[in-house]
């Protein structure tokens, strides 16, 4: 050991210093500490910190399998994903440092989606809160508990824009807006890697998955992606672009190929536009096994092809795979491989190490004490439970049917009311799915407590058993309300949870209409737990208020009492549309017009672009959200009808909070390009402001735009071009324009 520790210390005095020296330093001062110390490397250490493994998960908790453990030992291995806590991560990082020839300490990432030990809304939900601040800060809390743990690392955020509820992972993205996904993807990144890397409560964000995994074929995970370079430029791209140019270190390769061309092997949008259009210097990675799927896309006859061209193609880390510790060295010295190539990888990947402070202090993120400080801090819990509240949306309220009043006895009714372990939703890291999850019943028992709660489980998730449906009815009958918490199991979205039926699953929608019917006089309210938007059509028609909820995490329950009982106001809008059937998917907002279109005179007209069974409209549409409170929109107005290049075109807006309730309300912008040279949605988000208005109170709202939000690729370059353009201004994406301007140049 003496002898290890006697290297280490020869190594570190090339170009170790003190820690405000080490990042006060330009780049260019830490790419000459990574080159002294690659040229002390060997090829095969060089490719090692290209390698990445997985702890072995078991049910006490993460552990390194022995083979792990010799990788390490040999300096063979850069990074270990599952393995978390302060005390196994240093004692894994100390062989790294004090066990290896040169003492390269080693990357621990894991998968912090939507919290790490504090569990938040999931990312679909909490997209839904459009408040960048709150997810920001979500991001911030995450990346404190998840470096206490001695994590630098995390496999998010997701940016692929999701259309298709078929896919499970349309869970984990911010919905089908590019704007609103942009917007998403630089809080996420500022919040996870926060001001100064130096600091050892941030972790490294990974922008994924690079590119197009949200539009595979039928919605199926994995599958297939065809798309232009209109689709690829304007919708699926820019979520990365604001990510890199947000300041993100990593980017996760996708697991679709891309038309024709497997993500993990495309060097054109690896190296031709995020290398070389956009200059991002940080590296990337594969998911899970990628490289060696590229033999079962049919791109590489086998997992040594595989690595040759997944390496040329731009990737810099190996997930998982076994493909550059077992073929990489033998392929650069056939000459097949550049050496330059490992040399590159190598150095983006110590480049960030150095950044990060791991050579000044490879323990500095295995604190023990502050493990247990920061883990579940009461403030931390507190910003969970506001981040619930503000996800939920209102779908429907007739009559007012919410809030609750604390004189009222409620029928609580569903599979879902005391659970904790599908609360937290999926991907939710070292989240605890029992003790510290707060329920539905737990959250309203503190509005109530139990004297007032009549509590029936009525059925299951997935079964058909109905003994529960007497139990209900007797209940709810003498209840003043019925309040149903239903929906999908956790298990049901996220990756490999495609569904080609996207109902309320097994027989709670009959548990619905059978209370419909034998308690025909109470008010029904449906709050809705699930990780993608479903097919409400049928619900819609038999309850009188809907709550959607999504996942909303460890404080969920207390988060959507507060909204159930008028604490506070729901004010979230949907990121993504609702469709009225599963026939009309892909269903989104910002589609393009036909030569065909629905005449709104005459909806009915022959031979135009619409279903015989079913209107082209969705039954919730992006944007969508209800309050307790009304809000009204009035004297909108333009600084100009005529802009020029370098002009600022501001538009405003008059709200009045007309209700009974002071609320929260998610003003959104929209333009259209009437005219293009290639053609253009017919309504595009440009802008949104969350304001607060006391009932009674108005406001007004100001917006701005310039040429750069008029921008669109037109098959060569993203241009602006002359022409007329709608604007408006409105509540959610189902409205009529009503004002104009043109843009000169």
């Amino acid at each position: 050991m003496g002898k290890y520790i006697i290297k280490v210390a020869i190594v570190f005095s090339l170009f170790s210093c003190s820690r405000n020296n080490n990042f006060n330093n330009s780049e260019s001062d830490i790419y000459n500490k990574v080159d002294s110390l690659m040229s002390l490397m060997t090829l095969k250490e060089k490719i090692g910190q290209t390698i990445m493994y997985s702890g072995d998960w078991v049910t006490t908790g993460p552990t390194v399998s022995s083979n792990n453990i010799k990788l390490l030992k040999d300096g063979n291995l850069g990074a270990m994903l599952n393995v978390y806590s302060a005390k196994k991560t240093k004692e894994l990082q100390k062989i790294a440092v004090e066990e290896t020839r040169l003492g390269i300490p080693i990357l621990f990432g894991y998968d912090i989606i939507h919290g790490f030990k504090t569990i938040f809304p999931i990312n679909l939900g909490h997209a839904a809160s459009w408040d960048m601040k709150d997810i920001q800060k979500s991001a911030r809390i995450a990346a404190d508990e998840a470096s206490s743990a001695g994590l630098h690392w995390t496999f998010a955020p997701m940016l692929d824009i999701g259309r298709d509820p078929r896919w499970g992972r349309i869970s984990e993205g911010a919905g089908e807006d590019v704007f609103l996904t942009n917007e998403i993807a630089k809080a996420n990144v500022k919040g996870f890697q926060g001001d100064d890397l130096s600091k050892n409560n941030t972790i490294l964000a990974c922008a994924k998955h690079f590119v197009g995994y949200g539009a595979a074929q039928g919605g199926r995970d994995y599958h297939t992606v065809n798309m232009g370079q209109d689709e690829l430029r304007n919708v699926y791209l820019p979520p990365f672009k604001a990510a890199v140019d947000a300041g993100v270190q990593t980017l996760m390769t996708a697991f679709n190929e891309l038309n024709g061309v497997p993500a993990t092997g495309n060097k054109f949008i690896f190296r031709d536009i995020l290398r070389d259009e956009w200059g991002f210097k940080g590296f990337v990675v594969t998911d899970y096994t990628a490289i060696n799927e590229l033999v079962q896309h049919g791109f590489a006859e086998n997992e040594k092809r595989a690595t040759e061209i997944a390496i040329k193609a731009g990737v810099d880390m190996d997930m998982m795979s076994g493909a550059n510790r077992f073929y990489l060295e033998a392929l650069v010295n056939e000459g097949k491989v550049d050496a330059d190539l490992v040399n590159d990888s190598c150095r983006r990947i110590l480049f960030i190490k150095f950044k990060l402070g791991l050579f000044d202090d490879p323990y500095r993120y295995c604190d023990e004490n502050r493990e247990k400080e920061v883990t579940y801090k009461s403030e931390y819990l507190e910003s969970a439970r506001k981040s619930a509240a503000i996800s939920s949306v209102l779908l429907k309220n007739d009559d007012n049917s919410l809030p609750l009043t604390k004189n009222q006895t409620i029928a609580l009714i569903g599979p879902l009311v005391k659970d904790k372990e599908n609360i937290i939703g999926n991907w939710a890291a070292a989240g605890d799915r029992n003790g510290k999850a707060i329920s539905i019943y737990d959250g309203i028992k503190t509005y109530l407590g139990d004297a007032k709660i009549l509590y029936a489980k009525g059925c299951n998730i997935k079964n058909d058993d109905k003994s529960g449906f007497q139990e209900a009815i007797s209940l709810s009958r003498k209840a003043d309300k019925i309040v149903l918490v239903m929906g999908e199991d956790y298990h049901m979205s996220g990756e490999a949870a495609s569904r080609t039926n996207i109902k309320i699953p097994g027989i709670q929608t009959e548990l619905i209409k059978t209370l419909k019917e034998e308690v025909p006089d109470k008010k029904i309210i449906l709050i809705l737990m699930n990780g993608r938007p479903l097919d409400l059509s049928e619900e819609d028609s038999l309850v009188d208020s809907i709550l959607e909820i999504w996942f909303p995490g460890t404080i969920g329950g207390f988060g959507i009492a507060d909204v159930l009982f008028g604490v506070y106001n729901p004010s979230g809008k949907l990121p993504i549309t609702f469709p009225r059937n599963i026939g009309q998917v892909p269903i989104y907002y910002n589609v393009k017009n036909t030569g065909r279109p629905i005449p709104l005179e005459n909806p009915n007209e022959d031979y135009k672009s619409n279903y015989i069974d079913s209107p082209n409209t969705p039954l919730y549409p992006f944007g969508h959200g209800l309050s307790y409170t009304t809000f009204e929109y009035s004297d909108i107005s333009l600084s100009s009808n005529i802009i020029g290049e370098s002009d600022i075109l501001s538009i405003s807006v008059n709200i009045t909070n007309s209700g009974n309730y002071d609320g929260h309300e998610i003003v959104q912008l929209y333009i259209h390009d009437k005219v293009g040279s290639i053609t253009r949605p017919v309504k595009e988000l440009k802008g949104f402001s969350k304001i607060f208005i006391k009932k009674g109170e108005n406001k007004t709202v100001n917006f701005q735009l310039t040429c750069k939000d008029f921008k669109f690729f037109n098959g060569k370059d993203f241009i602006f071009e002359p022409g007329e353009f709608e604007v408006a201004i409105a509540g959610s994406s189902d409205f009529s324009f009503m004002h104009s301007f043109e843009l000169k140049l």
